[in-house]
């Protein structure tokens, strides 16, 4: 009795009134409180978890390769000598064994000589690098349920970028800090108090501070989708606290796991390295899910993150997309941008990217825009058919080897379903979407 009380009261408090007629205090709680329900039944499903696993494995492959290209670009600008002491700080909740670890990735990496690998070696040393990020991608196109992954140009561009420019911005930053902590003015300042104290606090919150940002430059960029920076900013807190607190715990437990070692011998090294990356990699996707929920506030309800559309939703919604898109491109007003459209029209974000790559698939829609994220008809509006919209989505996800064509043939069915077909395309006849676009 006494959970169902607490339960009813609990579920009142975070769905019984409008969030935007509570104060700001309490509107904060309760939307942190609806996005962490949400976010902990996509972790009770188990794909996050999943992902997380395949990261790791991934990771163990792509490592050295990642760090050899990396130490190759920073040796330029003369700052390869920061790659260990960054280890060290990554791998510190593994405690003692982390000076192991490291010293064991950097001699492989000091083996592993780029000009004696020749063209072959070295195109499968960028391959590894390149697998690497387009998983990480592909986790975080799934919390954000994307379908369409980035075109191989971009693709290559991005993450070609991500790999020389990453690392260089990474240690300015961290050499930029340490220069202003040792530099005599600040040293000179923390002789004083209050000033002293004031520092020395700002350098406990500096690691906080720089983990926030990094996890917000991968929210804003890795996904293929626009991400707003106040959404990045929002999970890369909740993730920077969660990777912090979580290492310390972390080196807490490995301290204490004797038992492990003696159990498992020189293996206990790479099985907790192995779990202190699953935790990394997971505590990453959460915060891209908490992210995912402050952009999008309406998929906190859904019950199921598996959509489904009947064959009337999905035809009447086309029809609708294409009746939205086309209204503003024939009266030449401004194009609205996806989530703007799916608000609209008052449907998930999902469901509408499921029309829009089936209409994109047939070319009766186009996308353009600096982000790519807007669409216009991909032909004039006389000459898409409304039976050819109705096509699109009818066919979609087809293959050859999953079509009408490959069942069975019964002449009975086959005369039924040629009479479905010519029966939509005569009731339209020659209608147009400039018909219901301009009604004659």
């Amino acid at each position: 009795m006494f959970i169902s009380t607490t339960r009813q009261r609990l579920h009142h408090f975070l769905w019984g009134r409008d969030i935007d007629d509570m104060p700001g205090w309490e509107a904060a709680l309760v939307s942190f409180l609806r996005i962490s329900g949400a976010v902990l039944r996509d972790l009770s499903n188990g794909l996050p978890t999943l992902r997380a696993m395949s990261l790791v494995y991934t990771t163990l492959l792509s490592l050295v390769p990642l760090i050899a290209v990396s130490f190759s670009v920073l040796k330029g600008f003369g700052v390869h000598n920061q790659i260990e002491p960054m280890l060290l700080q990554l791998l510190a909740p593994l405690g003692e064994k982390s000076t192991e670890i490291t010293e064991q990735i950097i001699g492989f990496v000091n083996n592993m000589k780029v000009g004696v690998l020749g063209a072959v070696g070295l195109f499968m040393l960028l391959y590894t690098v390149l697998s690497l990020i387009k998983k990480i991608e592909s986790a975080f196109n799934f919390t954000w349920r994307i379908r369409k992954v980035r075109s191989l140009s971009d693709s290559f561009t991005n993450y070609l970028s991500i790999i020389m420019v990453g690392p260089v911005l990474m240690f300015t930053a961290l050499g930029i800090s340490a220069s202003v902590r040792n530099s005599d003015v600040v040293m000179a300042i923390g002789a004083i108090e209050p000033f002293g104290t004031v520092l020395q606090l700002i350098s406990k919150i500096v690691p906080y501070l720089l983990i926030i940002a990094a996890f917000t430059f991968v929210y804003k960029l890795v996904p293929n989708t626009l991400v707003k920076i106040r959404s990045a900013f929002y999970g890369a807190v909740v993730a920077g606290v969660l990777w912090e607190t979580t290492g310390r715990l972390f080196a807490v437990f490995v301290a204490s796991s004797t038992n492990y070692t003696a159990i498992y011998s020189g293996f206990a090294i790479l099985i907790m390295f192995m779990i202190w990356l699953y935790l990394s990699w997971l505590i990453l996707l959460t915060g891209s899910s908490i992210a995912y929920y402050h952009q999008h506030p309406e998929r906190i309800t859904d019950r199921s993150q598996v959509l489904r559309l009947s064959c009337r939703l999905r035809e009447k919604l086309s029809l609708l997309v294409m009746q939205t898109i086309a209204e503003r491109f024939h009266r030449n007003e401004s194009l609205m941008k996806t989530d703007h459209l799916a608000r609209e029209l008052d449907v998930s974000s999902e469901a509408l990217s499921m029309i829009l790559d089936a209409l994109e698939q047939e070319k009766l829609v186009l996308r353009t825009g600096d982000s790519r994220d807007v669409y216009v008809p991909g032909r004039s509006l006389e000459n898409i058919l409304l039976s050819d919209i109705l096509d699109a989505v009818r066919i979609a996800e087809e293959s050859p080897a999953l079509s009408p064509t490959q069942l069975c043939s019964n002449p009975a069915v086959d005369e039924v379903s040629t009479a479905i077909d010519d029966g939509i395309r005569q009731q339209l006849r020659e209608r147009s979407l400039l018909d219901i676009v301009r009604p004659s």
